[in-house]
């Protein structure tokens, strides 16, 4: 038998940003590399330090010693300094697919500078993982992944139970995606600190590895053993080839090398017994008693996740895809500016920053990063959608002497109906054409002209118009100064022709009186109606919403209730036995706002008395430290008053009903949620994770002691009997959970808490979210389930908004109406459309979100050379100068490049 063999890694795990803000994080990250470079200039026994798998460390260090560029460089090059693969150690189930995937090619681009760089799937500390890592880890070429959470060790001396994918006897095993896709996995069965400072004593030493190799012995399958030489911010040990040295006198039946994860790994696969466990899907501690799980950190500090939403759609889905479009059209791509974008909104993404776990310091940086983000995309969205209606015929239809266009552009991926609201610019006066004082009384004085909407035909459209009055306004010429003025705003709202899946539809403004005349969608007081719905409002505030096309009607739907949370930033924790406060049965005040042929509006009003507060003696609980699962407290006997501003929104072609509420929140450790009971007989439902719609089961495992059973979303949760349907959309809500009473999908909107958790006693104020709070999701009634309906076609289009450009009357080579790029999804679900990292191919990523093999057809609309990619824009497959009905096989990711014609 091979000698046993312990592997001793160097390392400390970089939170870049938790207990303390970044700059003080960084304060000691300098300290740790200054003195890891000195140590490896003096030691040459001190063989090499693992940096956490991030290259964002790289910079961070170099902004602040960008002298110690070659000395860096060096070190990785020989390998005694490893680096990335990823940019930053993200939240798993927090961020989108993309951002994971630009996770991956902006960290192994970085690195590429250096030197050499790890090919390990790391994951230290990660909070949970989703089931397509493995897929995603091996279409980057990284066949091995490293985690510490997610699944339960047993032992091998123990009997695996009736839950085989949850939990292993070894430390190895096999982790496979739901398209079969694997890698061999190491769980940090013993944690990332297992080898941490090691003595140099030697009876401290005798006992330390006594424990520790009887430790690892435990788990492993292989006589190879790991041990993590660090642990969070943990300092170098310099003293460590000393602790070797004397280790490797106490045990001479046992090699302990200073090793590093390349040569671990490859040891152990040279050794794996002949079958491993297979662990299959997410990772997100099935098997426990949930209380550790972290979940909650979905709903900490809800307006990041909100913040992140919008950065994330707008990068991914307006930006990228509007800048393909350009570039396809003859403009340059702004890939310097989306790769500087892309890294500020990924600074965001580590588990400590996204999940909102951290002190007030970090997460106040943290909305200043996501404002840089947003202003980036908004002036790289102005930009594109102006180069692109440059090139747009937008000449005055027929009949018409002038008119202003409006440009509606698509980029969801999905044909789609929609309603645009547009403030246009309807008359400008520039300072110096009229005296400076009579501007603004003239044009606000000024009488509106009859005016309508109408198609490039020349036809009406239903459409509501409205004077806002005159404002100052400013252009930013590129030839000339600025040029200020005032102009005469006006609001427009109508109702599109069906868009293109990437295309556009132009619209005109022009001076006539309307003749297309519809009804209102908003009924009486209390209804709302279209097509394929009908929603009707109660006295207390909840709602029917009737689906059509089926004759299923959910009742009594949309209410909401509120417990107390005496837990922290991590987990959620309310007091035995307490009974929800809940508007069901309330009062409440409901009005008709807005009713005109393309939408209808309700306003719902509560005044909703909860308790102000937990009691008094929650604070005691703190002070002792009491962890979460213990906690028991009251709450206040005094009430605070929410008012909960509820606005439904039904569109003209929507199929689904838009819900948007508005609070002032003056309570505190409380959690807020929206409830739909279902009804459906159902053991199981649907949610969106990263390049997988999941399947979950409504109930926890056997071991699961918590009375909560929270779980993770991206975009959706939906539950289904089978027959009927009903997902939820939101805008950055990403927790629900699934209540056994009536088969309820209930979401989380608000969650305040004041305490950080973990190993110490942080006071969160800010995590109490008190002041202004704004929630939005969308209510998809449907057929059969969510991927066999299609119904995250509606969720996107209610995540994606159409952009409206008012453009000026011009000839071009595009026509009024048209389409950039087309592909027939025959149910796969768009992911992005971009150009490459490091060439001019474009790149363009879809998932198949079933069980069944799909078939794809793409046209770029221009002549291209297609071939099949991978997700780190790598060529592995031509597929010629056609792309048409190509076989996508079931959970597939998939990613077309483009290649332009090369001039002969």
């Amino acid at each position: 038998m091979e000698k046993t063999t312990a592997h001793i890694i160097s390392h400390s795990h970089w939170d870049r940003e938790w207990y303390l803000p970044f700059e003080k994080h960084r304060y000691y990250l300098i300290k740790l590399m200054d003195a890891l470079l000195e140590k490896l200039e003096h030691d040459p026994e001190y063989k090499s330090f693992h940096l956490d798998g991030q290259t964002i460390i790289i910079d961070d260090y170099l902004e602040v010693k960008p002298e110690k560029y070659n000395l860096l460089k060096k070190y990785i090059e020989e390998k005694r300094i490893i680096i990335g693969p990823w940019y930053i150690l993200q939240d798993a189930f927090l961020t989108s697919a993309e951002a994971n995937v630009r996770n991956l090619l902006i960290g192994m681009k970085d690195a590429k500078k250096f030197g050499p760089f790890s090919k390990l799937g790391y994951f230290p500390d990660t909070f949970g993982i989703y089931g397509q890592a493995p897929q995603l880890l091996n279409q980057a070429g990284i066949n091995e992944a490293a985690f510490g959470r997610g699944v339960k060790p047993t032992g091998f001396n123990n009997t695996v139970s009736d839950s085989e994918n949850f939990e292993s006897p070894y430390s190895e095993l096999e982790w496979q995606s739901p398209d079969g896709s694997s890698v061999l996995g190491i769980l940090f069965a013993n944690w990332y600190s297992n080898g941490n400072e090691i003595p140099v004593a030697q009876e401290e030493a005798e006992k330390y590895w006594e424990q520790k190799l009887a430790d690892a012995k435990k788990y492993a399958s292989t006589p190879h053993l790991l041990f993590m030489n660090g642990c969070d911010h943990q300092p170098l040990q310099k003293d460590l080839p000393e602790a070797l040295k004397l280790a490797n006198e106490l045990y001479p039946d046992i090699e302990l090398k200073h090793s590093n994860f390349d040569e671990y790994m490859a040891n152990v696969r040279n050794n794996l017994p002949e079958k491993l466990q297979v662990v299959k899907g997410e990772l997100r501690n099935q098997r426990t008693d949930g209380w550790s799980t972290l979940v909650n950190t979905a709903s900490a500090r809800i307006y990041l996740k909100q913040m992140n939403h919008s950065a994330q759609t707008k990068l991914e889905r307006l930006v990228e895809p509007l800048a393909a479009f350009a570039f396809m059209n003859g403009e340059e791509y702004p890939e310097d500016y989306l790769n500087f974008a892309w890294k500020q909104l990924m600074q965001n993404h580590p588990h400590d920053s996204i999940c909102g776990c951290s002190v007030d310091e970090v997460h106040e940086e943290m909305v200043t990063r996501f404002k840089k983000v947003d202003q980036i995309a908004d002036m790289l969205i102005e930009d594109q959608t102006n180069k692109l209606a440059e090139k747009i015929n937008t000449s005055v239809p027929a009949g018409y002497e002038k008119a202003i266009p409006l440009i509606v552009m698509n980029t969801s991926g999905y044909k789609r109906n929609t309603v645009i609201e547009k403030i246009v610019d309807f008359e400008k006066i520039y300072f110096g054409e009229m005296p400076l004082q009579e501007i603004h009384g003239h044009l606000k004085d000024k009488a509106l002209p009859q005016l309508a909407i109408v198609n490039s035909n020349g036809e009406d459209m239903s459409a509501t118009i409205e004077d806002l009055g005159a404002e100052f306004g400013y252009d930013l010429p590129d030839n000339k100064f600025r040029q200020p003025f005032y102009t005469k705003k006006i609001k427009v709202i109508f109702a599109t022709e069906e868009l293109p899946e990437f295309g556009y539809g132009t619209y005109f403004l022009v001076e006539k009186e309307s003749n297309h005349h519809v009804n209102g969608i908003a009924k009486d007081n209390h209804i709302l109606e279209n097509d394929d719905l009908r929603v009707t409002v109660h006295k207390d505030g909840t709602y029917d919403i009737l689906y059509k096309p089926t004759g299923k009607e959910y009742k009594h739907i949309g209410s909401y209730e509120d417990t107390s949370d005496i837990g922290n930033e991590y987990m959620f924790k309310k007091a035995t036995g307490e009974k929800a406060y809940s508007t069901k049965d309330l009062q409440a005040h409901v009005n008709i706002v807005e009713s005109n042929a393309s939408r209808g509006v309700i306003e719902i009003i509560h005044q909703f008395d909860i308790p102000e507060a937990a009691h008094v003696e929650l604070e005691n609980i703190k002070d002792k430290l009491v962890w979460h699962k213990f906690r028991e407290a009251r709450r206040s006997d005094v009430l605070t008053t929410l008012e909960l501003k509820t606005t439904l929104t039904l569109n003209q072609h929507a199929k689904g009903l838009a819900v948007k509420l508005d609070l002032n929140n003056t309570a505190k450790d409380h959690r807020l949620r929206v409830v739909y009971p279902t009804g459906f007989a159902t053991d199981h439902h649907l949610a969106e994770s990263v390049f997988e719609i999941v399947k979950r089961p409504n109930k926890p495992e056997l071991e699961w002691t918590n009375p909560s059973f929270d779980h993770h979303q991206h975009s959706f949760a939906s539950l289904s009997d089978g027959q009927n349907g009903l997902t939820v959309a939101t805008k950055g809500l990403q927790e629900y959970e699934i209540v056994e009473k009536d088969t309820t999908l209930s979401i989380t909107v608000l969650r305040a808490v004041a305490e950080l958790g973990d190993w110490g006693y942080f006071q969160t104020p800010e995590a109490q979210c008190q002041g202004k709070q704004t929630a939005e999701w969308f209510v998809i009634p449907h057929e059969d389930d969510a991927i066999t309906a299609k119904a995250y076609e509606a969720a996107y289009d209610f995540q994606i908004p159409a952009i409206c450009i008012q453009s000026t009357e011009h000839i071009g080579e595009l026509p009024a109406n048209g389409s950039f790029f087309a592909w027939e999804n025959n149910g796969l679900v768009f992911s992005s459309l971009k150009k490459g990292e490091t060439n001019d191919n474009l790149f363009f990523r879809v998932y198949n979100p079933s069980n069944l093999k799909k078939t794809m057809t793409v046209d770029s609309l221009t002549n291209v050379h297609y071939f099949e990619s991978n997700i780190i824009e790598e060529k592995i497959a031509e597929a010629g100068n056609t792309y048409q009905n190509i076989p996508v096989d079931a959970y597939k990711i998939v990613t077309v490049g483009m290649e332009g014609e090369k001039e002969q």
